[in-house]
């Protein structure tokens, strides 16, 4: 077992981490109305590639105009967005990190209000339990247009000197609703089973390859399990599979708590890591995220089978949190934080504000 610690090479791209850490992408809200990256968004992801990280993915960002899930979201759907991008890849860069840009669409998820669309999904969908509007099923020119939108997003990304991007196919956003069963009842060749269900996806990944360098590290993050959309495990683990043959360059797992099991199979004792780790073996690098705060908790997933460890709300609470984790004792101050520390770790007041909604997060 690695440690922590250790670099990771990524062999398709020939890409090395200076260890094993990952900031994971975490919504701010400091973007610009735009789309275009503020100052206090980059200083915040720069603090934490001077703070250790061996790679620093941003917060989502969308790659249509419609596809914005929320107010000061990061857009990555034109090339206006490109002179900001650039000045957050060299930072990372700079500050001895890798730099991954996450990419996305949020689907159903993107509200009217902020777009002045209807939200669009792979089915006719409802927004909400409470409300009666629903989300727009999407043609199959749409459809092509947004994986082109995809292709062009990661092409932006690599003109701006970024590592890599994540495809954000997690937390029930467009690529997710596409995965899951609930929300995806089409009958044609974007709908059956998981297969048909992935296709999305699968273009998504084939379109961004076709327009960024060969050496662009391209990875994909994913809800092993998601009730709302319909996104089962047996399904993820076959997912997985399809991930390796496709021949990306991580696969990363979001378990919202790394020692939890399954939701579906409660008497299985193994950890979502390790339900992954041993399907699909050293067939993809694994990226586990959730819940881990000290030295030993990384220690322990890495021990289950992932190639690397991500974390955000303990980055969030400790901007050098990378730079411990070769102190077997290292487990750091947990929330609540006051709003000077917060402010101290890099923090806007729009951010503070935001990680208020987070129960107990903010003292």
């Amino acid at each position: 077992m690695a440690a922590p610690e250790e670099g990771f090479t990524f062999e398709r791209t020939g890409h090395v981490t200076r260890n094993r850490t990952v900031l994971a992408a975490m919504t701010n809200k400091q973007s610009a109305s735009d789309g275009t990256l503020s100052e206090d968004e980059i200083n915040w992801l720069l603090m934490r590639a001077e703070g250790g990280f061996g790679i620093v993915t941003t917060a989502a960002t969308h790659v249509t105009e419609g596809g914005q899930g929320w107010v000061g979201e990061m857009g990555v759907w034109g090339d206006h967005h490109i002179p900001g991008l650039t000045v957050l890849a060299d930072g990372i860069r700079e500050r001895g990190a890798l730099s991954l840009a996450q990419i996305f669409h949020g689907g159903m998820f993107a509200p009217e209000e902020i777009t002045g669309e209807r939200p669009v999904s792979a089915s006719e969908n409802p927004l909400s339990k409470d409300s009666e509007e629903t989300s727009r099923e999407l043609s199959s020119s749409e459809i092509d247009e947004i994986i082109s939108a995809f292709g062009d997003a990661a092409s932006r990304c690599a003109k701006a000197g970024f590592d890599g991007i994540e495809l954000h196919g997690a937390h029930g956003y467009l690529i997710c609703q596409f995965l899951g069963e609930k929300t995806n009842r089409r009958t044609d060749e974007w709908g059956g089973g998981i297969q048909e269900r992935s296709r999305f996806l699968m273009r998504i990944i084939d379109d961004v390859r076709m327009k960024v360098p060969e050496d662009f590290i391209i990875g994909v993050r994913i809800s092993p399990e998601h009730k709302k959309v319909g996104v089962k495990l047996h399904d993820s683990l076959v997912l997985g599979e399809l991930l390796a043959e496709a021949d990306v360059d991580f696969l990363h797992i979001s378990c919202w708590d790394c020692s939890w099991g399954s939701s579906e199979f409660t008497d299985d004792e193994r950890t979502l890591t390790q339900w992954f780790s041993e399907r699909l073996g050293q067939a993809v690098p694994i990226i586990s995220a959730g819940g881990i705060w000290s030295t030993i908790q990384a220690r322990s997933v890495m021990g289950h089978g992932a190639d690397m460890v991500a974390v955000a709300r303990s980055a969030i609470g400790h901007a050098d949190w990378a730079s411990h984790i070769s102190d077997e004792m290292y487990d750091p101050l947990k929330p609540p934080f006051s709003s000077e520390h917060l402010r101290k770790q890099g923090l806007s007041e729009t951010f503070i504000e935001y990680m208020r909604r987070w129960d107990g997060f903010v003292a």
